[in-house]
């Protein structure tokens, strides 16, 4: 008997778009958005999804501006910016009851520590995922790539997650649950901080961190920093595996532009604390320098600082 879940999606963006979309198909799913146009464009036309054979699948989640009058949900998936969590969850106490997950599937690490101001230890999900979108209009989006979802608890013990884990595989996201989720975060986490940063840098999609010799040389700095603090922290990752890893992702997207290349492109506040700065916090607190990333965190903010001064 398939279990019909009660999910509500914080954020109807890219991401938001694309699982709260899937997940309508076998689930009670609500999306919450700031964005009037989004809500309105979902609601009148659902959330279609260009899939990459060309196809479209069109779905329908409910979406509201408010949450106001929603009960508490099982589920509750962060996919607003990070440095818009605490908001969101605030705004959206309602949603949460005693038995309610939450979980983020956000880019970057340290996502847990805010989680845990709106629910215990046995109730906040971390993960990654390796399916990424990009909006094309409210509403419409752009499915650029799939692979595993990995989801689990802070202290492991994720036997409890099993059914979750299945009802997104059901939906269309090859789910498994992690005994040492922290490690397929970080793993994530290094394409991010040692590739996606660089895109917003230099404005140029993935492929140009593989083809251009002193771009590709910076990422090898960075995965090098990368690496040596999450074994300080007991990850136990090779270097030479992460730097071909990370490699891969830009010689089989060269044409992949990021979220973070779009947010500098566009003026906006980019989530760079999150990823190449959690690579920092942590770096500080091991004891381990990682000038490049420090450096790679300071230009993007300047970036930003110089986006500002031009409004």
């Amino acid at each position: 008997m398939e279990i019909v879940l009660k999910i509500t999606v914080l954020g109807a963006g890219a991401m938001g778009s694309l699982f709260s979309g899937y997940l309508s198909r076998k689930n009670d799913v609500t999306v919450v958005d700031v964005s009037g146009v989004m809500v309105n464009a979902i609601n009148e036309n659902g959330v279609n999804i260009k899939e990459k054979d060309g196809s479209v699948l069109c779905c329908h989640p409910k979406a509201v501006k408010s949450s106001v009058g929603i009960g508490p949900q099982g589920l509750v998936i962060v996919f607003v910016k990070s440095m818009f969590t605490i908001t969101a969850l605030e705004g959206n106490r309602n949603l949460i009851g005693p038995d309610t997950y939450i979980m983020t599937l956000q880019n970057g690490a340290g996502h847990e520590s805010k989680l845990l101001k709106f629910a215990d230890r046995k109730h906040v999900i971390i993960g990654s995922t390796q399916h990424n979108s990009s909006v094309i209009e409210p509403g419409v989006i752009f499915h650029g790539g799939s692979g595993v979802t990995s989801i689990g608890l802070l202290d492991g013990n994720s036997e409890s997650l099993e059914a979750i884990a299945k009802n997104l595989t059901d939906c269309g996201f090859e789910c498994h649950t992690e005994e040492n989720v922290q490690k397929q975060v970080w793993k994530k986490l290094f394409t991010n901080t040692a590739a996606s940063s660089l895109t917003a840098l230099y404005q140029v999609p993935l492929g140009f961190i593989h083809t251009d010799p002193n771009a590709n040389w910076l990422m090898r700095q960075l995965c090098r920093e990368a690496v040596e603090v999450a074994n300080s922290l007991g990850l136990g990752f090779d270097l030479e595996e992460v730097t071909n890893d990370v490699e891969k992702v830009c010689i089989n997207a060269p044409n992949g532009y990021t979220s973070i290349y779009a947010d500098i492109r566009d003026g906006r506040r980019s989530e760079v604390d999150t990823i190449s700065g959690s690579v920092v916090e942590a770096a500080h607190v091991q004891g381990i320098a990682v000038p490049y990333h420090e450096m790679v965190v300071r230009c993007i903010h300047a970036l930003e600082d110089k986006a500002k001064e031009a409004v």
